[in-house]
């Protein structure tokens, strides 16, 4: 499959889990995630045929810097700073086994940015579990990924937030699913669902 498809596949999730995400973040944030993912995402879309024929270091980058000018919040320099990251860490072609180093740098980029760690109910939550097997490699790696990211979005439901808007709700905030980090594992389904049709 494509990169353009891959891209395309993954932001029409985010467009299309709009009101899931905005239930999410109306529970334990402002409510505006679900928008703000939803408009990243068609930027990003509307960006694709300038980005035809590029790297996807290029197309990563490109993406990341459109997070950053479209996404409101937190999430545009969170979702912009991955990307851009994994723009710079990955091999012009990279191999399966160049994910895990790449993603473990934009894991430290993001902790810098924002001052946050694992287990404090933020998209972290997603990302390490996922970096961590992808590292493992083996059979079936794809459907391993995608089965990780679903289940550790679901698993910051019983963490305490110690990081972000959803911190000021103290215990309030359990029981609720990360918004963020469920959009990372929409994203991650969506790649890990197109690579396996490819």
């Amino acid at each position: 499959m494509s990169l353009h498809k891959i891209i395309q596949n993954a932001t029409q999730t985010l467009v299309d889990h709009l009101e899931e995400l905005t239930k999410l973040d109306q529970a334990i944030g402002d409510g505006d995630h679900g928008l703000n993912m939803k408009r990243g995402a068609q930027a990003i879309q509307a960006k694709l045929p300038d980005m035809q024929d590029c790297s996807l270091n290029d197309a990563l980058k490109t993406m990341g810097k459109t997070c950053i000018a479209m996404i409101g919040g937190s999430s545009g320099p969170v979702f912009g700073t991955l990307l851009i990251t994994l723009g710079k860490e990955l091999p012009t072609r990279p191999a399966v086994a160049d994910f895990a180093p790449a993603l473990r740098a934009s894991i430290e980029a993001l902790t810098r940015l924002g001052k946050a760690e694992v287990g404090q109910k933020t998209l972290l939550d997603v990302l390490d579990p996922v970096q961590k097997v992808l590292a493992q490699g083996g059979d079936d790696l794809m459907a391993r990924v995608r089965q990780c990211a679903f289940d550790s979005a679901a698993a910051t439901a019983q963490m305490d937030a110690t990081r972000g808007r959803s911190s000021f709700l103290g215990d309030r905030a359990k029981g609720h699913v990360d918004p963020g980090s469920r959009s990372m594992a929409l994203i991650i389904g969506s790649v890990c669902d197109s690579l396996a049709d490819a």
